[in-house]
């Protein structure tokens, strides 16, 4: 399963979308109505889901996009090899 895979499950996990919905150039707030609940617990999930990399993400600035965030996670995960 790739970083994005992973991350469009829990994205549609917690809000109730359709895969389809969950695009890389998808926006989060605009696109997804996703507030700063949302986000908050999108990010546990993720930290979580990733934990063995040590993934560790104490904003969502600069997250506007499931792309932003998937590069995120990724640098992270080359860092933490």
């Amino acid at each position: 399963m790739t970083t994005f895979e992973k991350i469009q499950e829990i994205i549609v996990d917690q809000l109730g979308k359709e895969e389809e919905e969950v695009q890389l150039t998808t926006n989060f707030r605009e696109e997804l109505d996703a507030d700063s609940l949302d986000l908050f617990q999108i990010l546990n999930d993720i930290e979580d889901a990733f934990e063995e990399y040590d993934v560790k993400i104490e904003t969502d600035e600069g997250l506007t996009t499931v792309q932003d965030l998937v590069n995120f996670v990724d640098k992270q995960i080359a860092a933490n090899k």
